[in-house]
Parts: C-alpha cells; sequence; structure tokens
C-alpha cells in the first residue's frame, strides 16, 4: 500500500469514527465513488489497526478515567460476587463499569446481522441515504432540553437505551458517536456526560473487535513493504482521532451538533446524486 493512501485512510478514519458523520459512510463512499480500495477486504489487518489507532485515541483523550476504571472493574466483580446486587452499593466508578457493560450488550445481538449490515457498504445511494437521516438525528438532538441526569443517577435502562443506538449504528451512514450522544440527550443525561460515555463505551466495541480479528490477523500477515505504510496510517488515526474528540468536546461545551447535520445532508444527496 501507498504510504500517502495509508495516511488518508487513517485521516478519514480519526475524523470520522469521533465526529458525528459516520466513519463507515465515508470509507465506502471513498471505495465506491473514487476508486479506492476495500480496506476489509484487501487489507483487512491495515483496516484492524486504523481501529486500534481510534482506540488508542480514547486512551490518550481519557486516561484518567479509563486508569479509574480499570480498579472498579475488579472491585465491582468482588461485590458481584459477594451478592450485592443494589447500585446503592456501587461507588459511582463501579456505577460507570456496570453501565458499559450493559450498553455493550446489544452489540452481541447485531453480530447476527453482520453480513447483512456491511452489505449496504456497497451501495452508495442508500448509504447517502441514512445519512441524511444522521444528519435529521443530530439536527433533532439539538432540539431536546439540557438534560440533568448525572453519573449518580443514572439507571440501567438509560445505558441499555444508549447500547441499542450503538447497534443501530452498525449500519453504514449512521455515526456511532452521533447516535449515542443523541441517545443519551434524548435519555436527559447532561452534554458532557453523554459525550463522555459514547466515546467510553467505544473501548468495548472496537477492543472486541480487534480480539475476535485476531485469527484473521493471523491469516493475513502484514507484507514487509506494507509496515510503514501501516504504521503510518495507523498513527495518523490516532492523532488525527485525537483531534477530533477534542473538537467534538469542546463543540459539545460552547456550541450545538447542527454543523454536522448540515454536513451530514450535503454528503448524503451528493452520494444519491453520483452514487
Amino acid at each position: 500500500m501507498n504510504i500517502f493512501l495509508a495516511i488518508l485512510y487513517g485521516i478519514i478514519q480519526g475524523i470520522a469514527e469521533f465526529l458525528p458523520i459516520s466513519s463507515s459512510a465515508h470509507l465506502a463512499i471513498a471505495q465506491n465513488m473514487f476508486g479506492m480500495e476495500n480496506l476489509e477486504a484487501s487489507y483487512f489487518t491495515f483496516d484492524i489497526l486504523l481501529h486500534f489507532g481510534t482506540l488508542v485515541a480514547v486512551f490518550i483523550v481519557y486516561y484518567k478515567d479509563i486508569f479509574a476504571l480499570v480498579p472498579a472493574v475488579f472491585t465491582m466483580l468482588g461485590k458481584v460476587f459477594k451478592g450485592k446486587f443494589k447500585l446503592s452499593e456501587y461507588t459511582e466508578t463501579e456505577k460507570f463499569v456496570i453501565f458499559v457493560i450493559i450498553a455493550t450488550l446489544p452489540l452481541f445481538v447485531g453480530v447476527l446481522f453482520k453480513d447483512y449490515v456491511e452489505a449496504i457498504g456497497n451501495y452508495t445511494k442508500i448509504i447517502g441515504g441514512i445519512l441524511l437521516f444522521n444528519g435529521l438525528v443530530l439536527f433533532i438532538s439539538d432540539k431536546l432540553e439540557k438534560g440533568t441526569i448525572t453519573l449518580d443517577n443514572t439507571k440501567p435502562l438509560h445505558a441499555l437505551f444508549i447500547g441499542l443506538c450503538q447497534m443501530c449504528a452498525l449500519v453504514p451512514g449512521l455515526s456511532r458517536s452521533g447516535s449515542t450522544i443523541t441517545g443519551g440527550l434524548f435519555m436527559g443525561f447532561k452534554r458532557e456526560l453523554a459525550v463522555k460515555f459514547s466515546f467510553i463505551m467505544s473501548i468495548p466495541a472496537i477492543l472486541g473487535a480487534n480480539i475476535l480479528s485476531l485469527t484473521d490477523i493471523a491469516e493475513n500477515p502484514i507484507a514487509k513493504t506494507d509496515i510503514v505504510p501501516y504504521v503510518a496510517g495507523t498513527v495518523a488515526a490516532a492523532v488525527v482521532g485525537v483531534l477530533a474528540m477534542k473538537l467534538l468536546i469542546y463543540i459539545s461545551k460552547k456550541s450545538n451538533f447542527r454543523m454536522f447535520s448540515y454536513y451530514c445532508w450535503g454528503v448524503g444527496i451528493l452520494a444519491i446524486i453520483f452514487g
């Protein structure tokens, strides 16, 4: 793979993975309309590495929260084994772990439809239509009243609903971050909590996908000539991912997501016309 193409893929992945504009849609459109190769089909390991790069970005931005969650996993499990099942018996950090686990559960159902969902990526016009819907979701999110729910009064059903939004975002064109943040806002979350929960709940999703792909990665070893481009693309995805996350966090505090809805509508219309 050409190093410049690898970096371009990394930039697209880093930007679109965290900004609410759908990375899968942009990669599919680039492949269908501009002749860029299908990463999963032609460069499976590179595709996994790009997602690993965005995973690194989450760790960089939220390292303090993540380091606090690691010991909380074990203390939470200890309480479960002791038969403590009331949320009031858990610390705030332990509750966060529980809610992330609950939000991840719907993905196991989504895996059953993986082949059907991936097939949508071959149809640019359909992706364009889904992007229009994604823009509508973002537009509606700005119309929602400011939430008051903090982690302390979050309920398991709130997490499950956001998890269902993440499952729906497996469809190319629906942004994972946009769907989950909107889901959190719809549940009444404060915007800062909705953004943080959306990003951190992406960790088990991305990590789980990478672990499940280890066997396939072993069957698709990296050629020596591809090592430098693969590393460059992964680094680009991580660096741009950090910048995209920082930008979205800033926008969520100072402004709204309406600009992203306009962008999705514009790209969606172009994809329908020229796809």
